[in-house]
């Protein structure tokens, strides 16, 4: 015990505090911090449109109108839906000012080369449009790619001296835009060249490779454990580098889940057994509680166990989103993405609450899901009692939450110790 405690104090914790020191794991941590404020402006937008009672719903569109849902989404379209522009800025600008390269001019092109990624749509007028859906989580896995290595093409080249020089006299805005024109070319006219080697391919577009890779081996997943276990795991992974692992699994699987969801609702009618499990609202309701990564548990403790002042202050952000099952400003804010020290409890809590619930419901101590499409978010116990139409289903949330808490709480404290110590640190250097 006493050498495995030394090789983990002595090499393997100095080898990820290394990686987690570096470079571009800081400027990707910094990037994505700077998205959070938005984050956090659409979550509330978000559940204030989709807030889940039948009553509250019908008496909104009844006095505003049937699309009043839709106008109250509008900030949310206006920063949630942001995230990958906002993040590939961030992360580039924070990388090329780690070099001494000027930062501005890089965050630009990085945001060029990123719109180069996405293929536009064309209406009926003939006017040219972005997806909002390619700038937001959907698209932060290659805005992470661009904000990265694009930055750093571009500032091997501006190393290379591969600049246009202008005289001292000419003012600093004009001298870094002309500076920037010949890499920021060449950057371009890489990522236009990947761009058409990726559509020659049957992936068509950049931001289909993710799904063209998954989408073969996830669809041969069933509703067994096993198969909700992988699932999952792939989610968490998905997750953990920057991918929205929900939207990007559920694009393959949720004609599987649905086709479940539609069984149970035709059992129940018909007076029988109900034959399903693994249903959209097995995910939504018992094992995203909080949202991907069981991060509810996580959320309370933050907001009311945090020594450390700059958590104490992102506690009292995130825990209101995540009993709506919103998490992004917990996953961005801490952050998980990216960090090893929370990806085993991100990936454990979830994975428990797969096992626990399949259990109970194959033994029957729990109710299947009925086959009722409850809005994901809706709140904990009460989704859990009304996707069920039983108390025990509202049980099985509360010991899934309790167990989530048992598995984050080390690596909380352990971050918590971490943050306050520096916050010391810093107070005393000061």
């Amino acid at each position: 015990m006493a050498g495995s405690s030394s090789v983990l104090n002595e090499k393997i914790i100095p080898f990820f505090q290394k990686i987690s020191g570096s470079r571009h794991l800081v400027a990707l941590r910094d990037g994505m911090t700077a998205a959070v404020p938005m984050i956090i402006i659409g979550s509330v937008f978000m559940i204030i449109a989709q807030f889940p009672i039948q009553g509250y719903q019908d008496f909104m569109a009844h006095t505003f109108g049937a699309n009043w849902a839709t106008v109250v989404q509008y900030p949310t379209n206006a920063s949630f839906h942001l995230m990958g522009l906002v993040a590939v800025a961030g992360i580039s600008y924070n990388l090329a000012k780690s070099y001494r390269v000027e930062a501005f001019s890089s965050m630009i092109v990085a945001i060029g080369a990123f719109i180069l990624t996405i293929p536009l749509k064309t209406d009926k007028a003939g006017d040219m449009w972005i997806p909002l859906k390619q700038l937001d989580s959907s698209g932060l896995f290659i805005a992470i790619l661009v904000g990265l290595f694009v930055t750093d093409l571009y500032v091997w080249l501006v190393h290379k001296n591969l600049t246009i020089k202008m005289p001292s006299s000419v003012p600093p805005a004009v001298s870094n835009s002309f500076a920037s024109l010949f890499p920021g070319a060449l950057v371009l006219m890489v990522v236009w060249v990947i761009r058409m080697i990726v559509e020659a391919t049957p992936m068509e577009s950049i931001p289909n490779i993710i799904t063209f890779v998954l989408q073969d081996p996830l669809s041969h997943l069933n509703n067994s454990l096993p198969g909700a276990i992988v699932v999952e795991l792939i989610i968490c992974l998905l997750w953990f580098f920057g991918i929205h692992g929900s939207n990007t699994v559920s694009g393959v699987m949720m004609p599987i889940w649905l086709g479940a969801m539609s069984q149970n609702a035709a059992a129940v009618q018909a007076g029988k057994e109900i034959p399903n499990i693994v249903t959209q609202q097995f995910y939504d309701n018992f094992i995203h509680m909080g949202g991907s990564g069981a991060t509810l548990g996580l959320a309370f403790m933050i907001a009311f166990l945090s020594k450390s002042k700059e958590l104490k202050t992102l506690g009292k952000l995130v825990v209101g989103p995540a009993m709506f099952n919103v998490n992004e400003p917990i996953i961005f804010g801490m952050p998980i993405v990216m960090n090893y020290k929370m990806v085993l409890p991100f990936i454990l809590a979830p994975m428990a609450n797969v096992i626990t619930t399949y259990t109970a419901m194959s033994t029957g101590l729990v109710a299947k899901t009925m086959g009722i499409m409850v809005p994901w978010t809706t709140p904990p116990i009460i989704s859990g009692y009304l996707a069920t139409g039983h108390i025990s289903g509202a049980v099985m949330q509360i010991i899934n939450i309790v167990l989530d808490g048992a598995i984050y709480y080390i690596f909380f404290k352990s971050i918590d110790k971490d943050r306050l110590k520096e916050e010391i640190q810093t107070n005393e250097a000061a």
